[in-house]
């Protein structure tokens, strides 16, 4: 859907292909950035960034975790996800460790102070939901077109260049 105008020689108004209020990347990017901004109040006390919250909510899920599941859970390069590992540890919420099975592995445990993190991160998604004005409906069916732009970027990626309707 286009909301920028272009006026031609005859005058007539079509939608604006390059419009910047017309980018769906231009949204998603103001978005992105703005829900996360809503995040850092409560993060902060925690002693947490966005990212390393995400690699939380993955622990708390699950854990152990090898560092290249957890890279691939919250999409980060392992490079990335390295660095962030030894920030989470060094504040005590993390620990790596060899898998004893295959010491090529590094695997990731919280600690207790890790674990007892979660019990103060359950009052963060009501707080968020409260300051979007959104209820629990709303933001599933966000969550769910989110998702689906998630997985048909991945596919698009997948092809060459231009390709990515042909077929």
């Amino acid at each position: 859907m286009y909301f920028g105008l272009v006026t031609n020689a005859t005058s007539t108004r079509t939608p604006d292909p390059l419009a910047l209020e017309n980018q769906v990347c231009f949204g998603l990017a103001v978005a992105a950035r703005r829900v996360i901004a809503l995040y850092r109040p409560f993060l902060e006390p925690m002693g947490l960034t966005h990212p390393q919250y995400l690699v939380m909510l993955a622990l708390w899920q699950q854990e152990p975790l090898s560092v290249r599941r957890l890279s691939a859970l919250v999409s980060l390069e392992p490079a990335t996800m390295s660095s962030m590992l030894k920030r989470l540890e060094g504040i005590g919420y993390v620990t790596r460790q060899r898998d004893p099975h295959d010491e090529r592995t590094l695997n990731v445990s919280l600690t207790s102070s890790g674990r007892s993190l979660r019990q103060q991160a359950l009052s963060i998604p009501p707080a968020i939901m409260q300051r979007l004005g959104m209820d629990g409906d709303d933001l599933q069916a966000l969550h769910a077109l989110v998702t689906e732009v998630i997985q048909r970027t991945q596919h698009a990626e997948d092809g060459p260049p231009g390709h990515e309707g042909d077929g």
